[in-house]
């Protein structure tokens, strides 16, 4: 006896009480993106009741921040392939900002043509708000760091802030200096007055001066009007001298007068000026070495310097490289509308093997160049710039099947011999206990160098 399948057409009745059994959001719309059904789920993560939503165009529903722009459904429609996991945030019927992951697919008729499409979407507040508790052990403000010497400048950043004093920030350029400078004003009771900040490497030393001190009308040829300086603009609040080792010695008596009086000339002008600006001096530079061969003033050095704080390189924060990776790829994927999920292991080995003379600066760059050859999944090798797409084992030191074991030993090895053997040492720039340290090196084998203290 043969057997004969019967087939059975869904109802529009079966198939609505099969969407709102998913658990993730379900929407349809039609050539005109028009929704045309809309499950349980979708109607609980909006807020939009479905009697709202059916017969409203989707932008109007969901108030995404790619509605206006590059729209998934649009992209899918317009391209015949789908979106698979971007992550975008919506507006909720509340007003409430809602991350969720989206998918598209084309919807098709009988006849095999386009009829609209379908996106289904995934509420990730419960994936964001667990994300967030992982990352609050590691930052502080913008900053996130897992090193022991940056937490120590976490740890005091607050009574620095709160004190008033000039703060001196070193640093190789590209570590974080700016951004430090921004929290200690945010933390500040300063907060509502301007944080002004002047490069002034970037500015001729003719025009740096009136840039930081402002002039009246008829002060050069091109003066037509007063304008204020940076200092003036900044009072009340705080002004950062970002590449403060660039400016010439004339300047530099100047300054001094401001830092010792508060007061001020602008130029073209016999009347003085004060200005309460809380002073943070920022440099990529050696200031002791240029005072000792008389290019830096000593009495201003002094001055600057009240209480100087000093950023790590990134190659001595090693641990940093992943989150800070991460934190950029999250960041750029909310910013350009992608679902990169992270970085290949072929390509943190890269990260990990390279040494970072950019710094922070350099890492994001090398994430943004990615981001424009990347366009879904994990960030290849052939995404990277150069040199970090080199060929494996040219002039770094990881081998092709290096492990995670692999890259944390070599960690512990490089600060080691940073701290010249000490395991105490070592143990606190890594945010770990000796004892774990001790094990940590005897599971992985580490050759330990010779320890004079510790």
């Amino acid at each position: 006896m043969s057997r004969h399948r019967v087939e059975h057409t869904l109802t529009p009745v079966e198939i609505g009480m099969i969407l709102d059994s998913v658990a993730d959001g379900v929407f349809t719309v039609d050539g005109d993106f028009i929704i045309t059904s809309f499950n349980r789920a979708a109607e609980e993560i909006t807020g939009v009741p479905v009697g709202e939503a059916i017969g409203r165009p989707c932008c109007e529903v969901f108030r995404a921040e790619i509605c206006e722009g590059e729209c998934a459904l649009k992209q899918t429609v317009r391209t015949g392939k789908p979106v698979v996991n971007r992550a975008v945030y919506i507006l909720r019927a509340d007003g409430a900002r809602v991350p969720i992951s989206v998918s598209t697919a084309i919807l098709k008729d009988a006849g095999g043509e386009m009829a609209g499409g379908v996106e289904t979407f995934r509420d990730l507040t419960l994936v964001e708000a667990l994300r967030r508790e992982v990352e609050k052990s590691f930052t502080f403000e913008d900053m996130l760091s897992n090193n022991q010497r940056m937490k120590e400048i976490f740890s005091i950043l607050p009574d620095v802030a709160l004190s008033d004093s000039t703060i001196l920030i070193e640093g190789e350029s590209g570590t974080g200096k700016e951004v430090l400078a921004k929290a200690i004003h945010k933390l500040s009771s300063r907060s509502d007055k301007p944080l002004i900040t002047v490069n002034c490497g970037a500015i001729p030393d003719t025009l740096l001066e009136s840039e930081l001190f402002g002039y009246k009308a008829g002060a050069f040829t091109d003066a037509k009007r007063d304008k204020p300086g940076r200092f003036a603009q900044a009072d009340g609040g705080t002004i950062l001298l970002d590449e403060i080792g660039d400016i010439t010695p004339a300047l530099q008596v100047r300054l001094l007068r401001v830092l010792q009086d508060k007061s001020f000339e602008p130029l073209g002008s016999t009347k003085t000026l004060s200005s309460d600006a809380r002073v943070i001096a920022a440099t990529n530079k050696d200031l002791r070495a240029l005072v000792e061969q008389g290019d830096f003033r000593e009495d201003l050095y002094y001055r600057i310097r009240v209480f100087r704080l000093t950023l790590p390189p990134l190659r001595e924060r090693k641990e940093d490289v992943p989150l800070l990776a991460q934190h950029f790829i999250d960041r750029f994927n909310r910013l350009k509308g992608k679902d990169i999920s992270g970085l290949s292991r072929e390509s943190l080995l890269a990260f990990m093997d390279y040494d970072w003379p950019g710094n922070i600066r350099e890492l994001e760059n090398a994430l943004e160049h990615a981001f424009i050859l990347c366009h879904g999944g994990l960030i290849e090798r052939h995404h990277l710039p150069e040199p970090l797409c080199q060929a494996p084992g040219s002039s770094h030191g990881f081998l092709t099947g290096a492990t995670l074991a692999e890259i944390e030993a070599r960690i512990i090895r490089e600060t080691l011999a940073r701290n010249k053997g000490k395991k105490l040492a070592t143990a606190r720039e890594l945010g770990i206990n000796k004892t774990t340290l001790w094990r940590k090196i005897k599971r992985l084998g580490i050759e330990e160098p010779d320890e004079t203290a510790g």
